[in-house]
């Protein structure tokens, strides 16, 4: 009764009013500012994603809606490179319709590759037979290599070629793409085209293009590239529907002795290939919006290094980063490193190790780290601290260093002990002069295969489709601490199924997903701040050991609502308050808080935070 008449005489009292933070845990940000939910290329206030072009298109694939009508919590995807354009309109009309305005694009990897030399040929990468998509590149009668040779010895006898890389893309570059045209070139054979490249094998990639006056060697990249440019058919698609595109960076080559690490004895060829790549972007695309960014496709574990100049993929990184800040200023790098977070596994990662290896990764010179929330693969528990005494998700007890386990017993700590950690290594950063982005990338998938799961194979992929309700539940346990979250990824994993993944967000988009829960006071009032999506209206009930009844408050009749947007926080994230009498609290306890919208809909996971009395 006293919790009855104290809510209502406060609500006829004071209404609303504004908040003081005085929780020891999960405490926000208390600056508010209108801030975009992309990338650094959308201009500082903007007040959410960019904006189509048309509310509709029309084109030889069909005729497409640009509108959202279900703009979801996860608001970019990954992308597989694809052959049929009309595929690609498609995906990205349904991420658009799900509220995704943000794409990122797989991509390829530099190869170094043997060479018979007196016949031209390019081994496969196994160097255990010609490779056929190259044997096709052919010059005057002559393979592109030996043309190559041809030319280089006919400038100075004394030049060699000794290295041969070759270059998958879908892509087409404009002349950007040369720096010495008299020995590079484009070369079209019936349907196929190639790009020869030719550079200094130290890596300098000498603007003077002097071949003639001594004898040197050379490193040779023969690139396969696309019959049309699939980048500019995806960045007319990202003007249209309001989508901003990250192509991948040339893929380091891998160490030969451990295929995590990048080798860096090609770090020299393969700044060349990235320089006049990215060059060639800035020449042609440096104006666009849809072109958001780039993006680093060599993964790399996050944990604390002894020494991090010693870290060779680290190294590799850093030279790379370097080219792209020099040739397309303005644009960020994107990189999604993984964290491993089990304890009866060797190399893992506790989470203030993880955030010292964020601050690490952070100086190689990238702009947004997207660090994948590891409840795909199993490496990290989705879990409060509440919980860690309790049995782990039957999914995740086939995981190697699980099994039938609590939490703590497999686990360094949950998704959110790690996003809390990189969350204030980001804030130490931005004090230091270093000025790095925090997205949180929610996988999409299980441990489990289709065979394992009985769920329906997607595509190529080996691992089984998540649902939405474990979506909304890594989107809350990611929760305050970063400013955007994507996915792992939306093909196949969006789109197989029936209702696929995408289809059963559609249809649920706008339930409540809580993402933190605080003590909040507002002017007389005591009270409860919760921060989420769609919580308009929302009823809270509020729940901890040893409570008979949980208490219900409709936040419509005694509440307060703020859609105003968070610095910090995701595009989309609004406030709820509620008068709360914290005398009737006992100290020292989680309180259970659980979110319904007003025709009944739960979120999929409640949020906690610990009464500090």
């Amino acid at each position: 009764m006293r919790w009855l008449t104290l809510l209502l005489g406060v609500a006829i009292l004071a209404g609303v009013a504004s908040v003081v933070i005085v929780m020891r845990h999960d405490q926000p940000s208390s600056k508010v500012a209108g801030v975009g939910r992309t990338t650094p290329a959308t201009p500082p206030g903007s007040p959410g994603p960019p904006t189509p072009t048309a509310s509709a298109f029309t084109d030889p694939c069909g005729t497409f809606d640009t509108t959202t009508p279900a703009p979801y919590a996860v608001s970019g995807y990954w992308l597989v490179p694809t052959a049929d354009r009309c595929t690609w309109r498609r995906q990205l009309q349904a991420i658009h319709k799900v509220g995704g305005d943000t794409v990122v694009r797989l991509g390829f990897g530099l190869s170094p590759r043997q060479v018979n030399y007196q016949t031209g040929e390019i081994r496969d990468k196994n160097g255990e037979g010609p490779d056929t998509r190259y044997a096709t590149c052919v010059e005057d009668g002559a393979p592109c290599v030996k043309a190559a040779e041809k030319d280089l010895q006919a400038a100075n006898p004394g030049n060699r070629i000794t290295w041969t890389y070759v270059y998958r893309t879908d892509e087409q570059y404009g002349d950007g793409i040369f720096r010495c045209p008299t020995m590079e070139r484009k070369i079209v054979v019936g349907k196929s085209v190639f790009y020869r490249l030719v550079a200094p094998d130290d890596g300098s990639d000498d603007a003077t293009c002097d071949f003639s006056s001594k004898g040197r060697n050379y490193h040779v990249i023969i690139v396969s590239a696309g019959a049309e440019d699939s980048l500019t058919e995806l960045l007319d698609l990202g003007d249209q529907f309001g989508i901003q595109v990250f192509p991948a960076l040339p893929l380091a080559p891998r160490d030969p002795a451990n295929s995590t690490r990048a080798d860096p004895r090609h770090i020299g060829t393969l700044t060349t290939l990235t320089r006049r790549i990215v060059q060639d972007y800035g020449a042609r695309f440096a104006d666009r919006q849809s072109l958001g960014g780039v993006y680093q496709p060599f993964e790399l574990q996050l944990r604390d290094w002894p020494d991090p100049s010693k870290v060779q993929t680290l190294t590799v990184y850093a030279e790379q980063h370097r080219i792209v800040e020099q040739e397309l200023p303005g644009k960020p790098i994107l990189i999604s490193p993984y964290i491993d977070g089990r304890r009866n596994q060797k190399f893992t990662a506790t989470p203030k190790q993880v955030a010292q290896g964020f601050k690490d990764l952070a100086k190689t010179g990238v702009e947004i780290i997207a660090p994948q929330d590891g409840r795909g693969t199993g490496k990290v528990g989705l879990f409060w601290p509440n919980w860690k005494n309790k049995q782990v998700d039957d999914q995740l007890k086939i995981v190697n260093g699980v099994g039938d386990s609590t939490y703590a017993a497999a686990y360094y700590g949950g998704t959110r002990d790690y996003y809390r950690e990189m969350a204030q290594a980001r804030e130490e950063l931005a004090s230091e002069g270093v000025q790095v982005q925090l997205w949180a990338n929610v996988e999409a998938f299980e441990p489990s295969t289709p065979e394992q799961s009985g769920t329906p194979k997607c595509g190529s992929q080996v691992r089984s489709r998540t649902t939405k309700p474990r979506l909304d539940t890594q989107v809350t346990l990611a929760g305050p601490y970063v400013s955007k979250v994507i996915s792992y990824m939306w093909s196949d994993f969006f789109t197989c199924g029936s209702p696929s993944l995408s289809e059963e967000i559609i249809q649920d988009w706008d339930r409540p997903i809580a993402v933190q829960a605080v003590r909040q006071a507002r002017q007389i009032q005591e009270g409860l701040e919760v921060r989420g999506y769609h919580l308009a209206s929302a009823k809270l009930t509020l729940s901890w050991p040893g409570i008979d009844t949980p208490r219900v408050v409709d936040s419509a009749a005694a509440g307060w609502h703020d859609t105003t947007p968070i610095e910090n926080l995701p595009y989309g994230i609004e406030k709820v308050w509620i008068p709360v009498d914290w005398a009737t609290v006992p100290a020292d306890v989680w309180v259970r808080v659980e979110v319904s919208s007003p025709d009944g809909r739960k979120a999929a996971e409640p949020v906690y935070y610990k009464n500090a009395g």
